[in-house]
């Protein structure tokens, strides 16, 4: 059997002196000022009925920027010089990829970079670069070796570095490539249905409480925004202010990061096959305010379940999930989500007056009764093509009530 080729990445918080978390601010500065003049150099041309410039004339325009020449905005920013030149060009080549994607449908137009927001910047080059992982140290170019917290091994041959900023944090990202062995499944097919009141209900009775944690924040959130409302904008204070909610900001995300790591590794290990709904999320989650002449009904009931279904995070799980089964070696599998909830799977009538509540499914037809969740799950592993794991019968219901579990 041949190995097959792993990229992965593996992430850490760095614990860079003062001088160097100095040189990191700039050198994210540069490559936002980098980024901002090409774009303004593209649309200049643009409106004059020019093409525009590819990565390879951007590197040069680059160049005579860093050597004191000026830039479409009318300055000159010989300071550029200070940064290393590879992430500037790392962010010419990411805005000519967006650039082309605009123009080809593909993605909206690409926006001027701001300060403060996605702060970043990437060495392409692994030769530039030196891991000491005995020492938990990592050398980067024109930042010298730079200490990170080294939670786990990386594994595998580094292939380019990404430094970001979050909240006022420094994290190193290193991506590899190894070789692995081609990984073989465990586990029988499984159907998952996603929920509010349920995260997550497969179709073997496993159940996955939601987390809610953006429900378990909101207090603390809310007073924290208002706090910073009352502050003069910009001021120092409410620096401060702002810097308390992005704390909680980053405290929910981290959580609900780690719930859906956890939950999702713990389903890919145990099943060959994962069969999901192809859920439109954007959709599900629209605001019903409506407009002037149309005004929306029952919009703070809806506001609440859009903040409930942005909560629990269904397009990341699925993005994990997808991944992960495919280095287990199982099968991932998006079906459409029509009548999932509807169909009885005893007897397979259709009727949206099969479910009864929220929670109750009750066919009109043949009186099959059981969790409109675990109905749904099993419709989803047979949309998939999938043998059940079980027979449904009569007394479905009663061998798989309620079996609730939360990831670890």
């Amino acid at each position: 059997m041949f190995g097959m080729k792993r990229l992965q990445a593996f992430k850490y918080e760095l614990m860079p002196c003062e001088a160097q978390g100095r040189d990191m601010s700039r050198f994210a500065g540069c490559k936002r000022v980098a980024f901002n003049e090409a774009l303004l150099l593209q649309q200049d041309r643009y409106s004059k009925g020019e093409k525009k410039l590819s990565y390879a004339g951007l590197c040069k325009e680059l160049t005579a920027w860093r050597h004191g020449a000026l830039l479409p905005s009318g300055r000159i920013a010989s300071w550029l010089a200070d940064a290393p030149v590879h992430p500037l060009q790392q962010t010419l080549k990411d805005l000519d990829r967006a650039y082309t994607n605009f123009f080809a449908s593909r993605s909206a137009f690409p926006r001027f970079k701001k300060k403060g927001r996605g702060d970043s910047f990437r060495y392409p080059d692994p030769k530039q670069i030196n891991l000491d992982q005995a020492n938990c140290r990592i050398f980067l170019p024109k930042l010298g070796w730079v200490r990170y917290r080294n939670s786990r091994l990386v594994l595998g041959v580094v292939k380019n570095v990404t430094v970001s900023n979050r909240n006022g944090k420094w994290f190193v990202s290193i991506q590899t490539e190894r070789d692995v062995e081609p990984p073989v499944a465990h586990g029988d097919a499984v159907g998952i249905d996603m929920g509010v009141a349920r995260f997550a209900t497969l179709s073997d009775g496993t159940v996955y409480l939601s987390l809610n944690i953006f429900k378990r924040y909101a207090a603390d959130l809310r007073k924290a925004q208002q706090a910073m409302s009352r502050k003069k904008k910009f001021s120092n204070n409410w620096k401060k202010a702002k810097a308390r909610v992005q704390r909680i900001h980053v405290r929910i995300a981290n959580a609900r990061r780690d719930y859906l790591h956890k939950t999702s590794t713990t389903i890919s290990n145990n099943h060959a096959m994962v069969v999901v709904e192809d859920l439109e999320v954007g959709n599900m989650s629209r605001s019903a305010a409506g407009s002037v002449e149309q005004p929306g009904r029952n919009v703070r009931a809806k506001s609440g379940l859009n903040r409930s279904i942005l909560d629990q995070g269904w397009s990341e799980f699925r993005r994990q999930l997808e991944y992960k089964m495919l280095w287990a070696g199982g099968l991932f599998l998006a079906v459409p989500a029509q009548n999932t909830s509807r169909t009885c799977p005893r007897c397979g009538h259709v009727s949206k007056d099969n479910r009864m509540s929220q929670a109750v499914f009750a066919c009109v037809e043949c009186g099959f009764n059981e969790n409109a969740d675990l109905v749904g799950a099993i419709n989803i592993l047979r949309a998939g093509h999938a043998p059940l794991a079980c027979e449904v019968n009569g007394d479905v219901g009663r061998q798989q009530q309620e079996p609730t579990k939360r990831a670890a």
